[in-house]
């Protein structure tokens, strides 16, 4: 098939979803909306037509995703969430549409009324929509949009790349770790990931075992701001603010940790960067939000904790820090967990078999 994506290139979980298609036969173009941040997919036709998701800048690019549109010819024209990608994609005109929600686009989107039109007019449009937890078909449905066009495709783990293995002395070096039993968060700096619930709770955390270290990767328009909390907090002793990673890398710093966090505001379905640490084996506590309960068992493969408590997610973070036993049962079945319901190959595969039912094409 020829598969067209909209897409923003510098987004990871679009990258690994093309990345698929792109090395399975499929002839594939990338159309984004900003420079691309990945090494290029081998046989991926690129199509970088702006800098930035305003609108202003999706108007300028509409042309010339028509012309590509009109020169490739895809089968499918597939847009990564229903913003600004899902707004050029209506504007483009362009038939099969599939359209994948990432989740905040629309659960935040939906309360402004302009974002709420063009969210459920892209939706409408859309001959199949996926998305990557149930509740989502509830919010499709509350913009009057038939839910029965969506299905649940999970983004997927690469659970060989993303496994256990031995420490990297190496990280732990680069970030003077020393023994100290480490917690991990990989959620960016914006206030749908409540990162100041972490920051509070660390306190909570030292008071009882000085010796915890805390690193936070990630980036976003808050980092001055967290970094001023955990200096008035007096934490930054035991913080180490490392900035982006690479998803290459992330496999190595997951596994030179003891436990991961996410304190987010809402998820979709599972967070990647979760499904990632639980499939390295890293026991993780996170908030019961989205559909986080359906993927967690507290106690049984990790711990969910209440939204925006710093108390609670403190005592949590401190019986695992305290048992070497539990972090590694908790572990273990975390990654069963991930290996038997969001596995890429096996997302991936589905996805593709949608493409062809979309595109009236034999499976």
């Amino acid at each position: 098939m020829k598969l067209c994506f909209l897409a923003a290139a510098d987004n990871i979980h679009s990258y690994r979803w093309i990345h698929y298609f792109a090395s399975h036969g499929h002839e594939v173009a990338w159309i984004s909306l900003v420079p691309g941040t990945f090494e290029r997919i081998h046989g991926v036709h690129y199509h970088e037509l702006g800098n930035s998701h305003d609108p202003l800048a999706v108007l300028r690019a509409v042309p010339g995703i028509r012309g590509v549109l009109r020169a490739f010819r895809p089968d499918v024209l597939h847009v990564h969430s229903v913003g600004s990608y899902g707004v050029a994609g209506l504007m483009s005109g362009y038939s099969p549409l599939v359209a994948t929600p990432w989740g905040s686009d629309v659960i935040y989107g939906k309360h402004s009324p302009i974002k709420r039109w063009f969210i459920r007019r892209v939706l409408q449009r859309a001959t199949l929509i996926t998305c990557d937890a149930e509740h989502m078909r509830d919010e499709i449905a509350a913009l009057g949009v038939d839910a029965g066009k969506a299905r649940i495709i999970n983004f997927g783990i690469d659970t060989g790349r993303f496994c256990p293995r031995g420490p990297s002395p190496a990280i732990r070096a680069k970030l003077d770790l020393g023994e100290s039993p480490t917690v991990i968060s990989l959620r960016n700096f914006d206030p749908v990931y409540d990162i100041p619930s972490l920051l509070r709770a660390i306190p909570l955390v030292l008071a009882q075992r000085p010796d915890a270290r805390f690193v936070i990767v990630g980036r976003g328009p808050l980092e001055a701001e967290l970094k001023a909390l955990a200096q008035s907090l007096g934490i930054m002793h035991q913080v180490r603010f490392v900035g982006f990673v690479p998803n290459v890398e992330l496999p190595d710093y997951l596994c030179a940790m003891d436990v991961y966090v996410s304190t987010s505001l809402s998820d979709a379905g599972i967070a990647a960067s979760t499904a990632e640490a639980m499939a390295c084996g890293l026991p993780v506590v996170i908030t019961d939000s989205g559909e986080n309960g359906c993927w967690i068992e507290s106690g049984g493969n990790g711990y969910l904790v209440p939204v925006s408590d710093p108390e609670v997610l403190a005592e949590r973070l401190l019986r695992l820090i305290a048992d070497p036993d539990l972090r590694g049962r908790l572990g273990a079945a975390g990654r069963a967990t991930i290996q038997e319901r969001n596995d890429y190959q096996v997302e991936m595969a589905k996805m593709e078999a949608l493409y062809r039912q979309v595109n009236g094409a034999p499976s």
